[in-house]
């Protein structure tokens, strides 16, 4: 694959999009373009026309590879090239890359706005991968069932990474199928897998003899890329026998801070800062530093210098800072309500109307309001029978008067990222 990539041109510093679903040919094109000092640049599959152009006319690259089936999304006039036709088998040329260069673009999920473009360098991803795979304990005895998507950081810089440097067994799906999903772990059973809350929830739905099946030969779950509410983890720990390891990423740092693989997972907390990644936090938000930092944005100089504060990478983030060194997040800055001179963190009252009988899913965002400046409004995804009267009792009764949400508005689905992150700003405005 370097040698197709070198004959059609590529040099150091090109970038190439690459729009595919799960596939092996997925991992052949991320190890050419490190190995030629290429910049890989992965498309979200689900992305179309114009998040597609916004990408493709922000990083510029050579070309786009696609497949046949997934051409049919591309935008007219851009440089394609199908992977069903990128074969060779002459030896690529030897590249010298320097540790500091970019490998990858990384486009941020735009839930607030059009994506940035995040420089992942060579050196982030050594050092990302050093650090889960000592931390985590992952060995050559795993059996890793990978089925996150690989054009996300959680798929490509965690789990290829991992997988590359530990010398694990991996089995790759082309994406988590919930009526397949417990088969397939049946089938092959995995001893590590990285999830995303979403994909724990519906695993809450197996079947109990499969539950315990999967549970008996998996040594650890991790979950990241959204917050793991805190029942969620009960539950689980109740069906499967394992405590989920929650952790903290951001496209931009790659894994920051974990609960440890031996001691205690703290449910609704992201743990301790891993190896080397320095935090602090200023005005409830939290900073980091350390060889995990991005160098910044792809050619955005305004953004990366409002990204940095005297050399700390503000990441947007609320938390907290427990006396023995966890870190809870409280969630993001733009997310936050403030209601007649109140703070209000969506995320405590997620947390507590996900513990209500008939509740699957909640978000709760800020509305505008004249007297208040901003008021709660939760979104609820009901399994059933869900009387929003008593839900509104029951917030009424265990939180402060302002953090009850003024309005229940129930909606079939919450509108997420590929990689379950709820967008808030496409919430109904009710």
């Amino acid at each position: 694959m370097a040698h197709v990539l070198a004959s059609r041109g590529l040099r150091p510093g090109d970038r190439i999009c690459v729009y595919l679903a799960n596939r092996i040919e997925y991992i052949d094109l991320f190890l050419a373009a490190t190995r030629l000092g290429i910049i890989f640049v992965p498309i979200n599959i689900l992305y179309r026309d114009r998040e597609i152009r916004h990408i493709v006319g922000d990083a510029d690259p050579v070309a786009v590879v696609v497949s046949r089936e997934s051409a049919e999304h591309m935008p007219e006039g851009l440089p394609l090239w199908f992977i069903e036709e990128m074969h060779g088998e002459e030896t690529a040329p030897a590249v010298v890359t320097d540790g500091d260069a970019p490998a990858a673009i990384i486009y941020t999920s735009g839930t607030t706005g059009a994506s940035k473009g995040a420089i992942l360098t060579h050196n982030m991803l050594a050092v990302n991968a050093i650090n889960i795979v000592v931390c985590w304990q992952i060995t050559s005895a795993d059996r890793f069932l990978l089925t996150l998507p690989l054009f996300h950081v959680h798929g490509l810089g965690n789990g290829i990474c991992a997988w590359l440097l530990s010398g694990c067994l991996m089995r790759l799906e082309e994406r988590f199928d919930q009526q397949k999903a417990a088969a397939q772990m049946t089938n092959f059973r995995p001893t590590l897998f990285f999830g995303v809350p979403t994909m724990y929830v519906r695993m809450l739905g197996f079947q109990e003899t499969a539950a315990r099946a999967i549970g008996a030969a998996m040594r650890l779950f991790v979950s990241g890329s959204a917050p793991l509410p805190a029942q969620v983890l009960e539950d689980f720990r109740g069906l499967y026998g394992h405590t989920i390891l929650e952790r903290y990423g951001m496209s931009e740092t790659l894994m920051n801070i974990s609960n440890p693989y031996a001691g205690e997972r703290r449910p609704g907390s992201v743990g301790v800062p891993l190896p080397g990644v320095s935090v602090r936090i200023v005005n409830d938000e939290l900073h980091l530093r350390g060889p995990n930092v991005f160098p910044g944005y792809w050619r955005q100089p305004q953004a990366t210098a409002a990204a940095f504060q005297d050399g700390w990478f503000r990441t947007g983030d609320l938390a907290e800072r427990d006396s023995d060194g966890y870190y809870t997040l409280k969630g993001r800055r733009s997310d936050l309500i403030i209601c007649g001179g109140f703070n209000i963190y969506p995320r405590e009252i997620e947390e507590f109307l996900l513990e209500q009988p008939g509740v699957a899913e909640a978000a709760v965002a800020g509305v505008p309001d004249p007297g208040r400046g901003e008021v709660p409004v939760a979104y609820i995804v009901a399994t059933g029978e869900c009387d929003t009267g008593g839900l509104e009792r029951a917030c009424r009764e265990n939180l402060a008067s302002f953090k009850v949400p003024r309005r229940f508005v129930r909606v079939e689905r919450l509108p997420r990222t590929a990689l379950g992150k709820i967008q808030k700003h496409l919430l109904p405005a009710e």
